[in-house]
């Protein structure tokens, strides 16, 4: 820091790396902002439509950047730190911390490529540091059995396929997405791409409707003779296998889509206790509050004890995508018995459309959807334990 007087005024300067560290931080930005989202998603979530508005606070708060490198122009956060981020936006805007996940967790991977020299992964994190881009996941839908068909041509492939819970594509640039490929030689493979959304062929579909999450315009995208380059093929691994990258993926992705969610129930939970103040002595409504809060606390813990295990660069790790799965399963079940009791806590005003309480009900039972399943999770961790080969 420079101190300089002239006269009788006195200013002082900060050098870039004393504004880097004094600047807030993603997590705090996102609080800072929390009440400007909040207030449009009761709309969004009325009409099914995108939530814009939440968007642009994200872009002009620089947190579509967040997982971006430093040296690349972002924040350099963590996947611990990206997962509080979400679960932070989950307090104000279920819709909006879900989809924004996906991006996150894209940029996220994109950023451990990019440590370890991997093709494309420098140019794609400057394109987001300086125009924020969005990356769309079609991953959640494809995961081990990706849908569509991929053709080798000259100079690439032509995809055919339809991709399912595409969120925020109303704004994509980029999808990261998955396709089938019949190798002579190896057999049935998965080809993951980089598709532009302006590339000739692709359609996004208006056919979001849904019981919750209903802003988060995650719409099919249908691709139609779609010319992908060799160049942008980013991986060319087993058909129907959960692989080490697809490990690397999901150590990553799952605890910061899963922060979105125990956001969501922890708002929900806020909005009950509120509620409750009526009626706080009351032996029922303070067990049920009990059982909340208690419900919360394990499934927080849960989930920073799988971040511990994938820690800040992860390797590829089977145990550690089960810890990971675990921990979702966890949020999962607790958070929808908290939205459960959060409504009846609150009783007949959360019944009604426009209620955070009725929102987050809605909302939080998306979190069974994402693989593993929560049943998925417990076939999964039964057979590792029995030896069985996954």
């Amino acid at each position: 820091m420079t101190t300089m007087t002239t006269g009788t005024t006195t200013t002082t300067s900060t050098t870039p790396t004393e504004e880097a560290t004094t600047a807030p931080t993603p997590l705090a930005r996102a609080t800072a902002l929390g009440p400007r989202i909040a207030a449009h998603a009761s709309r969004h979530d009325a009409d099914g439509t995108f939530v814009a508005e939440a968007y642009d606070e994200l872009r002009a708060a620089g947190l579509l950047r967040a997982a971006v490198p430093v040296e690349l122009g972002g924040d350099g956060a963590t996947i611990r730190e990206l997962t509080a981020l979400q679960r932070e936006l989950g307090h104000h805007c279920g819709s909006t911390a879900l989809a924004s996940a996906m991006h996150q967790h894209v940029v996220a991977f994109t950023a451990w490529r990019y440590r370890r020299g991997l093709p494309g992964a420098e140019a794609t994190l400057r394109r987001i540091a300086e125009e924020q881009i969005l990356l769309v996941s079609t991953g959640g839908g494809d995961y081990t059995h990706p849908h569509g068909e991929a053709v080798k041509v000259d100079g690439g492939y032509r995809v055919t396929g339809r991709k399912r819970f595409a969120s925020q594509s109303e704004q994509g640039a980029v999808m990261s997405t998955m396709f089938c490929f019949d190798d002579p030689a190896q057999g049935r493979r998965v080809l993951n791409m980089a598709v532009p959304f302006v590339s000739e062929g692709v359609t996004v579909a208006d056919n979001w409707d849904t019981l919750g999450m209903r802003g988060t315009a995650s719409n099919d995208i249908d691709l139609v003779d779609v010319f992908v380059p060799e160049e942008k093929v980013l991986a060319n691994r087993p058909w129907g296998v959960l692989d080490p990258p697809l490990q690397v993926i999901s150590s990553i992705a799952f605890p910061i889509v899963t922060g979105a969610y125990l956001g969501v129930a922890e708002a929900a939970y806020e909005a009950a206790v509120a509620a409750a103040a009526r009626r706080s002595d009351d032996p029922l409504v303070q067990r049920q509050v009990g059982v909340m809060r208690a419900r919360l606390q394990v499934a927080a813990w849960a989930l920073d004890g799988a971040l511990a295990l994938v820690g800040d660069d992860p390797s590829p790790s089977y145990d550690t995508v089960l810890a990971v799965m675990a921990a979702k399963s966890e949020v999962a079940r607790a958070g929808i018995e908290v939205c459960d009791l959060a409504m009846e806590v609150a009783g007949g005003p959360a019944f009604f459309r426009g209620s955070v309480i009725e929102r987050c009900y809605r909302d939080v039972r998306a979190a069974k959807f994402h693989p593993f399943t929560p049943e998925d999770t417990l076939v999964a961790l039964g057979r590792d334990a029995l030896g069985i080969e996954a």
